[in-house]
C-alpha cells in the first residue's frame, strides 16, 4: 500500500481554521478547544464567550450544510499513527472499499494511519470519502483521499457530525480518541439517544482484553446490564463487518414501515 500526504511535505507547518490558513509564526500555542475549556481564563469569559458562541454555531451550520446531502454513510476510525503496511491499515482498506461497493460513503477523521487507509479503499472503489478534521497542536491535515474535507476548531461540533451522518461506527485499533469515539457511541446507543446503531470492532486480538475486561469486571459488578455488552460486534472478516451494518440497518427499515403501517391504520 502507498500513500501520498504531499499537501504538506516541503513546506512550512501550517493549520487550518475554516478559509483561514496560519503557518509558521502564525500558528497559536493553544487550540479553540483548548481556550474554551480552560478555566484559567476565566477573565476572558465575560468578553469572548458569546462571540466563541458564534463561531461555534458557524461550525455546526457548516457541517450540516456540507453534509446534507451524503448517501448513508459509515464513521470509521482508527490510529492515526498506524504504518501504511501495519495490519490494520491494510484492513481499513479492504473496510473502505467493500463500504464504498455496498453504496456507503465512509466519514473518517480525515488524518494518517487507518482514517486515510479507509479513505484511500473507499476512494478507489469508487465511494464518496469524507474526512472531518480537527484543530491540533501538532501539524496532522487532511489526507488526500478526502473528497470532501471539513476542518473543525471544536471536537464536540466534529463529533455531533460523525453520528449524526452515520448509520454505524467501524472501530479499528486505535488510542484514546478511538476509545472516546466508541463508548460514545455506545453511551448513544445504551441511553437510546440513536435507533439501532450499530458498533462493529475490527481487530479482534487488540480487542479481546477490553472486552473480557468488560465482562469479567464491568458486567460482574453490575456496571453494566446483561444486554449490554451485545452492542458490539467483534470480527476480522470485512464481509461480516458489512453485512452487520446493511442487516441492522434493513432491520430498522423494516420496523419503521410496521410502525408507519400501524399509524395509518389507527389513523383510518
Amino acid at each position: 500500500m502507498t500513500f501520498s500526504n504531499g499537501r504538506n511535505r516541503g513546506r512550512a507547518p501550517e493549520r487550518h481554521r475554516g478559509a483561514v490558513t496560519l503557518r509558521r509564526e502564525a500558528i497559536p500555542a493553544s487550540t479553540a478547544d483548548q481556550r474554551l475549556l480552560d478555566s484559567r481564563s476565566r477573565a476572558d469569559w465575560r468578553t469572548r464567550d458569546s462571540w466563541r458562541a458564534l463561531r461555534i454555531l458557524a461550525e455546526f451550520v457548516e457541517g450540516f450544510d456540507s453534509l446534507a446531502e451524503l448517501p448513508p454513510a459509515v464513521s470509521v476510525f482508527g490510529s492515526a499513527r498506524s504504518k501504511p503496511d501495519s495490519p490494520e491499515c491494510e484492513l481499513a482498506e479492504r473496510l473502505g472499499a467493500a463500504l464504498a461497493k455496498a453504496g456507503y460513503a465512509v466519514i473518517t477523521g480525515g488524518g494518517p494511519g487507518v482514517m486515510e487507509a479507509a479513505n484511500k479503499g473507499a476512494t478507489e472503489a469508487g465511494g464518496l470519502s469524507v474526512g472531518l478534521g480537527i484543530e491540533l497542536p501538532f501539524e496532522q491535515g487532511l489526507n488526500d483521499w478526502c473528497d470532501i474535507g471539513i476542518d473543525f476548531r471544536y471536537f464536540f461540533a466534529r463529533k455531533t457530525m460523525f453520528v449524526k451522518y452515520a448509520q454505524a461506527f467501524v472501530v479499528l485499533p486505535g488510542g484514546f480518541g478511538t476509545m472516546d469515539e466508541l463508548f460514545e457511541a455506545l453511551t448513544l446507543v445504551q441511553t437510546k439517544k440513536v435507533t439501532r446503531f450499530p458498533v462493529v470492532l475490527m481487530g479482534t486480538a487488540y480487542w479481546r482484553g477490553l472486552l473480557d475486561w468488560m465482562r469479567g469486571t464491568m458486567f460482574a459488578e453490575g456496571k453494566v446490564g446483561p444486554h449490554d455488552l451485545d452492542l458490539l460486534c467483534l470480527t476480522d472478516d470485512v464481509t461480516e463487518a458489512v453485512s452487520y451494518i446493511a442487516d441492522a440497518e434493513a432491520a430498522l427499515a423494516a420496523e419503521q414501515e410496521a410502525l408507519r403501517e400501524a399509524a395509518a391504520k389507527g389513523a383510518d
